[in-house]
This record gives structure tokens, C-alpha cells and sequence, in this order.
């Protein structure tokens, strides 16, 4: 009886997330049909400056309270350990995982280790690396922060200046509506237009801020054709369309994402009325510079949401610098990497976490299957609301995202739990990692990482295997 009760759990949630996704393409398509304006603010009036003596925060924190995860609440009978261990034990043999393998499978309710083989072992981790970036972004940040594209008049008169607040989904001119919503570049110059216009100045001087993030914008352990091919873009504050030439494809990737999105600007700011000089440079932003147009981000559990599901490198790679500029770290790659292990050790899920970058891209990650699947119990958990976005996002075996690819849980030894594993995977040369959650037979939530960063080959079939058998257990 409780497998059919998962069953129809997993039909009303499906349908539910179906439903909650149209409805979401349909508001944002009026929306931008419309021209709705979200910011709350009066297109014809300048926006309030920041306060005085405080600098340019590119983030709010205002938005609906993240819903309870699930009425469900997985504290069923423990599967039997015996059994637990003899199955994993005989699949984690196999010879596809290769010389270095750590799993671990935690109850979610008391916190104790059901199954454990190198558990604490210092493993490459590749995207499952999002995992630990997106519970830090939640825990420091709030689920509910937006991230703010500004801009603000310049030092001179006529002058205005595009600051990036570190956004890579805000939308250009020829990207369509998409769910969750993007902030739009086009929404940003008609602010400003409406801004400008209202103080009688319809021909300005156009420069561009990338200031709020510091250091090199490719990471330590990235490939040289990671970024050609498309995998990620140099990491800067003003990226418009992940960087992407065309927004429909995932390369080619432009060489300088802010000059690209800041020309772009100067042409949506000419279509509004506003004539701007043909030189458009970089330059900081003065400090307390009034407003002239904001637009923000959809909130910090929707972003969340996405870059696992997709496993948006970029984004993940956004979060990490935002989580360092909460916690008093440069936004580079090291502060980044330095503030996230802060707010780990916080939430005591900082077991051998090691971090170059926030995607997962770097080879030179090392995260312990342990604390993937502490991090994962804390999401599950009712006395963390602010972490559950990670469990939201985890894709659903056989249905969402890199699980929902035709290729993972099609085994015969892994297609009967179909939509009933949520988890996040990790692929680079030699490295197969997945994570996630799963309810048990008799309605246990536990968690579980499965890692190996030695592989011949490709070894997703057997991580499905003993993800499948902890669903059935």
C-alpha cells in the first residue's frame, strides 16, 4: 500500500509542478505582452537613492516565504540495514566505479548513517558541487533575495552609469519570457528612459560597472574549452544572457560579457528616446549615485530551483560570489570558495569540502560523499524551510533535468523507481557522481551520495542502480 501512496503522491506533484510552470510562462508572457512593470516603482520618476554612507547593495530581500517542502512527513519504518548494506555493498563491487568509490545514505529524521563505504573520503565532485553552493546561498543570503541590475547618473551631468549586480539570467533584447522570470535589459532602459526623460535629458554618456565582482573570471581546474564550447562564460557582475550570443543556444559565448550587454543597453536606451555617445566604457559607479532604474531577479529559492535542475554553471558560479559578499569575502573564486565553507561549517556539513568554484566545473573540487548527504538532510528537514528549494530542485529520475535526459534510471535494475529518486548528478572525464533524496518502500525520507572519481567508464547506469536501491529498500 505505501508504494501505491508514492505513486500518488508522485502523480499529484507532477501535476502540480506542470501546472505551477504554465501558469508561470502564461503570467510572464502577459507581462512582458504588457509591459507590467514588477519593481514597484513609477516609470515617469526617478527611483530613491541608496542611503546615505551605504554602498550600492545589489540585492533585496523582499517576496513570498518559501512554502513548507512537502505534508509528508518521511518518518516511516527504517529500512532494514542488513539487507541495505548486502545490496549496495554487492553494486558499489562493480568494476565500472573504478579504484575510489564513497556512498553514504543518511536517515533524514534522526540524522544516522543507514549505510556508509569511505563516507568522509575527499572525493572530485563535479556538479554535485551545486549542491553545497546552493545550501550556503540559502542559508547565508535568504531564500527570498533578489539580485538587482541598476543604473545610476555618473559623476557629470548626462552621464549614466549600468551597474551589474552579478545577475547572468538577466535577459536581453531577443531573449523569449522563460519560467522563472528573468529581470529584462529592455525593462531596465525604459525605466531609465522614463528617468532621464522626467529630468529633461534626452542625450547621455553611457558607461558600465563590473565592479561587485573581483578577481580572475575563470576559475582554477577549469578546461581551456569549457568556455568555447559553451559550458560556462568568464565570470563578471554584468553578463546579460549567461553571456550567450544567441540566447537560444548554449554557445558560442561572447569573449566580454559586460561590454556586450552594456552595448546592448545603449541600443535598447535609443530605442526609448535616449540618444547615447558611440563610446561606451567601463567605469565605477560614484558612490550614493542617484537611481535612475532597477530591475530585480526572480527570488533566491527560484534560482536555486533552476541551477539544479538545469545545472546552470553560470549561475551556480554567480551564487558563490553573492554568498561572499554576504559573508565579508572578495567576490572572486577564492572568497567565494572561502565563504562557502564558512557557511557550511555552520550548518556542520563541512566535511573534506574543498572548493575552487561553485559549479563544479574544476577538478581541483574535493566534497566528501557525507557531507553532500548531510547538506541533502538539512533540505529535507522541517526544522531547515530555508533549505528546502534544494530539495524542490533536485530533478526527478525519469522526468526533469539531467535525470530526465532518456538516458538515466532506463536499467532494468533501476527504471522501477522512476520518479521516485530526486537527485543531483555530477559528470566531467573519469568522474560520476549523483546525490539526492529518496522515500522508502515503507515512507523513510533518506539521503544519499554516491561518488567516483576514478571511473574507465561511464558509470551512471550503476549510480542509478544503487540510487534505485535505496528507493526500493
Amino acid at each position: 500500500m505505501a508504494r501505491r501512496d508514492r505513486w500518488v503522491m508522485l502523480t499529484t506533484l507532477a501535476v502540480l509542478q506542470a501546472l505551477t510552470i504554465v501558469t508561470g510562462i502564461y503570467a510572464m508572457t502577459t507581462e512582458f505582452s504588457l509591459g507590467v512593470l514588477t519593481s514597484g516603482s513609477s516609470p515617469t520618476k526617478p527611483t530613491a537613492s541608496p542611503a546615505e554612507g551605504t554602498p550600492p547593495v545589489p540585492v533585496v530581500t523582499s517576496g513570498p516565504v518559501l512554502a513548507q517542502l512537502s505534508a509528508r512527513s518521511g518518518d516511516g519504518p527504517l529500512p532494514t540495514k542488513g539487507t541495505l548494506t548486502r545490496q549496495l555493498t554487492s553494486a558499489l563491487g562493480d568494476k565500472a566505479l573504478g579504484g575510489r568509490v564513497g556512498a553514504v545514505v543518511i536517515d533524514t529524521v534522526t540524522g544516522e548513517q543507514l549505510f556508509a563505504a569511505n563516507p568522509d573520503m575527499a572525493v572530485t565532485p563535479a556538479s554535485t558541487t551545486k549542491i553545497v553552493t546552493c545550501a550556503a546561498a540559502l542559508a547565508s543570503l535568504g531564500p527570498d533575495t533578489r539580485l538587482s541590475t541598476r543604473t545610476v547618473q555618473g559623476a557629470k551631468p548626462g552621464t549614466v552609469v549600468l551597474v551589474g549586480g552579478g545577475d547572468p539570467l538577466l535577459a536581453g533584447p531577443s531573449a523569449k519570457p522563460t519560467y522563472p522570470k528573468q529581470a529584462g535589459l529592455a525593462t531596465l532602459a525604459a525605466r531609465t528612459a522614463a528617468t532621464l526623460k522626467s529630468q529633461g535629458v534626452r542625450k547621455v554618456t553611457l558607461s558600465y560597472d563590473t565592479t561587485l565582482f573581483t578577481g580572475t573570471p575563470k576559475a582554477p581546474g577549469w578546461k581551456p574549452n569549457y568556455i568555447p564550447d559553451g559550458e560556462v562564460a568568464p565570470v563578471y557582475a554584468l553578463t546579460m544572457d549567461e553571456g550567450r550570443q544567441d540566447p537560444r543556444f548554449r554557445s558560442p559565448r561572447v569573449p566580454n560579457p559586460p561590454q556586450y550587454a552594456a552595448a546592448a543597453f545603449a541600443k535598447l536606451l535609443a530605442k526609448q528616446g535616449i540618444s547615447v555617445a558611440k563610446s561606451v566604457r567601463p567605469a565605477k559607479a560614484p558612490a550614493n549615485a542617484p537611481e535612475l532604474g532597477k530591475v530585480d531577479s526572480a527570488p533566491l529559492y527560484s534560482l536555486v530551483e533552476h541551477t539544479l535542475t538545469r545545472s546552470d554553471n553560470d549561475l551556480a558560479e554567480a551564487l558563490m560570489r553573492h554568498v561572499a559578499l554576504k559573508e565579508g569575502q572578495p567576490a572572486s573564486f577564492a572568497g567565494g570558495a572561502k565563504a562557502v565553507v564558512a557557511v557550511l561549517q555552520r550548518l556542520g556539513v563541512a566535511q573534506n569540502v574543498s572548493l575552487d568554484d561553485g559549479s563544479g566545473l574544476s577538478i581541483r573540487n574535493r566534497i566528501s560523499p557525507n557531507a553532500l548527504a548531510k547538506a541533502l538532510a538539512l533540505a529535507g528537514s522541517a526544522s531547515h524551510p530555508d533549505l528546502h528549494a534544494i530539495a524542490s530542485g533536485m530533478p526527478i529520475a525519469g522526468f526533469t533535468g539531467t535525470l530526465g535526459n532518456g538516458r538515466r534510471f532506463t536499467g532494468k535494475d533501476s527504471k522501477g523507481q522512476v520518479g521516485l529518486v530526486r537527485a543531483k548528478t555530477g559528470t566531467l572525464n573519469n568522474i560520476n557522481t549523483l546525490a539526492g533524496m529518496a522515500t522508502t518502500k515503507d515512507g523513510r525520507l533518506v539521503t544519499f551520495a554516491f561518488m567516483a572519481d576514478q571511473v574507465p567508464v561511464n558509470a551512471e547506469p550503476v549510480l542509478d542502480r544503487l540510487a534505485a536501491t535505496v528507493a526500493r529498500s
